[in-house]
């Protein structure tokens, strides 16, 4: 089964996610709820009749009943700097404590962090907001931010901020020489389409670190029809492939039998025509057999297709891959 997503640019990575580093700097009042657990990547919760000694437990930011002029704000730096495709401010278990509206403003800084000085670009006009619900808004701005403001007016409580964008970096400053992860996502890879994301979303093949659990990577339905199940993955960057690792770990019952991938260099296009040309990539890497829970490194057996910007990697029958990492140099 394909995942619908509500809006586009949640295939995106998601800059605000705590576990890349984003971090709240100030906040002009958490008393409910810190502002901490707004930038948190699990699902928000409700827990019934539980208290603390401010007040209802809640999962998110939440500031006290304004009771003078001014409104509420926070101030985040972001993990990895990136330029943002969309936002959604998620006010679920919020019914009556959510704030009427929102705003969403931003800077680049190359050094340090914002002070009275810095200016601000605002990058979400204020919006409405409802209690209980996502709310959805794309950004077309190019430019790339290290640092958020989030303004919410005049009070109240919000679960969940996400801020989907591609991570930026100067590769002008990288050399040539420099072995890189070209699909990690800190360094702009995204994954663009999949066959099926039933247990677990194809963006987790490529986020930091290794898997916290078999819902941190990507896992598709068991299979009941002739075929495979894949993954096309763009590169941040393009480039020659030299080290290939395929991670199976927390995926014992249910990791796929073996694996292959394809590559190309695609030049235009959009993601849904991509989907259509990978039937046609030529192969990077022939199948290989896979185990449970744990990495497969390979090396010598890369075929050499020189500089590549996309891979489809394929699982037979089905199953779960917890990362995907492809280790090659940068193609000027």
């Amino acid at each position: 089964m394909k995942r619908t997503y509500d809006a586009p640019f949640e295939k995106y990575l998601n800059l605000a996610d705590a576990r890349l580093g984003t971090r709240a700097l100030y906040v002009t009042d958490d008393w409910f709820a810190p502002v901490e657990r707004m930038l948190q990547p699990t699902e928000p919760e409700w827990k019934e009749g539980v208290y603390d000694d401010n007040g209802k437990w809640m999962d998110g930011w939440e500031s006290r009943r304004k009771r003078f002029e001014g409104y509420d704000h926070a101030v985040l730096r972001l993990g990895v700097p990136g330029t943002i495709k969309g936002v959604d401010i998620d006010t679920r278990h919020f019914t009556g404590n959510y704030p009427p509206s929102a705003s969403l403003e931003a800077c680049f800084l190359a050094e340090g962090d914002p002070d009275e000085h810095t200016e601000w670009v605002e990058v979400l006009p204020a919006v409405e907001l409802e209690g209980n619900s996502h709310h959805f808004h794309s950004v077309a701005d190019p430019r790339p931010w290290t640092h958020l403001r989030f303004n919410i007016y005049p009070d109240g409580g919000v679960a969940r901020l996400r801020v989907y964008g591609i991570p930026h970096r100067d590769w002008s400053t990288v050399g040539a020489d420099e072995p890189l992860d070209l699909a990690a996502a800190l360094n702009g890879g995204r994954a663009l389409a999949c066959s099926d994301e039933h247990f677990g979303r194809m963006g987790n093949l490529l986020n930091p670190g290794r898997g916290v659990n078999m819902g941190d990577g990507w896992e598709t339905a068991r299979r009941r029809t002739p075929g495979n199940d894949w993954v096309i993955v763009a590169l941040g960057h393009p480039g020659e492939i030299e080290r290939i690792v395929v991670d199976t770990l927390h995926f014992k019952g249910n990791y796929p039998d073996s694996c292959s991938i394809q590559a190309a260099f695609v030049k235009g296009g959009t993601d849904s025509q991509i989907e259509t040309q990978s039937l046609f990539w030529r192969e990077l890497l022939p199948s290989q057999k896979l185990s449970m829970h744990q990495e497969h490194e390979f090396v010598e057996e890369i075929r050499s297709l020189g500089p590549i910007t996309h891979v489809r990697l394929n699982v037979f029958p089905d199953g779960g891959v917890s990362r995907l990492r492809l280790f090659g140099r940068l193609a000027r």
